[in-house]
């Protein structure tokens, strides 16, 4: 289930969509009778419940809005949660960065444990879990030779840490790191399809097995 209402812009015009409804009931009360008031204002109650579960659900198309450069630096921005250290999420941003000024902004999502959490906002756990993986994941990309910053983004859902990302951060591509298909639950929710829709860049999608590369650095030499 995503957040409806992912942008300042999302709220605005909700505002005044219940504005302009409000102004029609009271209107329609004035004009016919108190009943014709009341069945407008039940119409449009659930038509507004119908559109926000749509949109939580994912089922209404939208595009993220893009900030734009004029410059001919190549801007990536990861997204990613316990990821982001994984050698072959390196080995793509050597790939696309190649040969080419660039730019490398990591966004790791403050994501609540629970649906709880994430209605009541108690983030704050949250958010120091985030910002301790993201200054982890920084500092294994600098060592890696890549030159990266980061932030911790909206603790609502990755899809909107990555919007309120664009807005600022004008990139060429995004970069969506997730654990393989069987552990992950951002593919199980649908997230690099989502991005994929709405998202007017390239999305690549990284699958980083963690569990194999540790195997892998533990196995003896032959």
């Amino acid at each position: 289930m995503h957040n409806p209402l992912r942008s300042e812009t999302d709220v605005f015009r909700a505002v005044v969509v219940i504005g302009f409804g409000a102004a029609a009931v009271i209107a329609l009360t004035l004009i016919a009778s108190q009943t014709a008031g009341a069945i407008l204002l039940a119409v449009l109650v659930a038509a507004g419940l119908g559109v926000l579960w749509q949109r939580a659900r994912g089922e209404l198309p939208r595009r993220a809005e893009v900030t734009a450069s004029a410059d001919d630096v190549y801007r990536i921005l990861v997204v990613a949660n316990e990821t982001v250290g994984g050698r072959a999420l390196l080995d793509e941003i050597r790939s696309s960065s190649s040969g080419r000024r660039s730019e490398i902004l990591v966004v790791v999502p403050a994501l609540t444990a629970s649906q709880l959490e994430h209605w009541a906002s108690d983030v704050d756990g949250a958010i120091a879990d985030a910002r301790r993986r993201l200054d982890e994941s920084l500092l294994t990309m600098r060592e890696a030779g890549l030159d990266a910053r980061g932030q911790v983004g909206d603790h609502h859902e990755p899809s909107a840490a990555s919007e309120d990302a664009l807005r600022e951060f004008p990139a060429d591509e995004v970069i969506i790191v997730t654990h393989p298909p069987e552990r992950s639950r951002w593919l199980e929710h649908g997230v690099v399809e989502r991005a994929r829709r709405e998202v007017p860049l390239p999305v690549t999608h990284v699958v980083v097995d963690l569990d194999a590369e540790a195997a892998g650095d533990a196995s003896p030499s032959r």
